[in-house]
């Protein structure tokens, strides 16, 4: 009697390529993350950092304009950043950790935010700074593949379904967060691309002091679009 399962047999080779595909969906399962392990990722990379220097390009859309601006951020725990921007040059924002300080050359008078307000999600700050919880920050938590074997997370803010439309965020699988795309109920766009992030880069807390232009004062206020 002839053996079904011997090496040359078709019931051999159909048995194992049934086995092979198998396994090889057990392991792309395994190696595709989930939302929730995607955000855990993030929340461990920035967690782990004391400070943080990336490349920036910020992209507005919205109340009939259209803005490019770009440089580099400066991160520093706890609750510190610093905007240098090269386009527009000159043009800066400070974080002190206490209140925040938005001028552009040319400017007389100075805003300055308390802290506790800038958090509206129209900055990347509560990200970067390893501060949250992702899976807990966002609702209706999603992912889908991005480019070059990233993914994209998205949701909604909680507390703030009235005035964030989408909210995503791209990074790669080691938690990089790569951009992120804001968009508010009026329909205004904001989206952050990272690029050459140093974790742990140089940061002292002179590097987050502002200093008034010659001829300018502080004003009381809230942050520019």
């Amino acid at each position: 009697m002839k053996n079904p399962y011997r090496l040359n047999s078709p019931q051999f080779f159909s048995g194992f390529l049934a086995l092979l595909l198998a396994f090889t969906s057990i392991q792309l399962h395994a190696q595709t993350p989930t939302a929730e392990s995607q955000a855990a990722r993030i929340d461990k990379h920035y967690n782990a950092l004391h400070s943080l220097s990336v490349k920036f390009t910020q992209k507005y859309d919205g109340m009939g304009m259209h803005r490019v601006e770009s440089g580099i951020l400066l991160l520093k725990k706890p609750g510190k950043m610093r905007w240098t921007y090269s386009l527009p040059q000159g043009k800066l924002f400070v974080l002190d950790g206490q209140n925040a300080y938005f001028y552009a050359p040319g400017d007389m008078e100075i805003p300055r935010v308390p802290a506790r307000k800038l958090d509206d999600l129209r900055s990347p700050l509560r990200f970067l700074l390893g501060h949250t919880q992702l899976s807990k920050e966002l609702t209706n938590l999603q992912i889908a593949p991005a480019d070059n074997g990233a993914y994209t997370l998205s949701g909604i803010p909680k507390n703030m379904e009235q005035r964030i439309a989408s909210f995503s965020i791209t990074a790669n699988t080691e938690g990089v967060i790569q951009s992120m795309r804001i968009e508010e109920t009026d329909g205004a766009i904001n989206t952050f691309a990272f690029a050459d992030e140093q974790p742990n880069a140089p940061a002292t807390d002179a590097d987050f002091v502002f200093h008034t232009p010659t001829g300018a004062h502080i004003i009381e206020g809230m942050p520019p679009i």
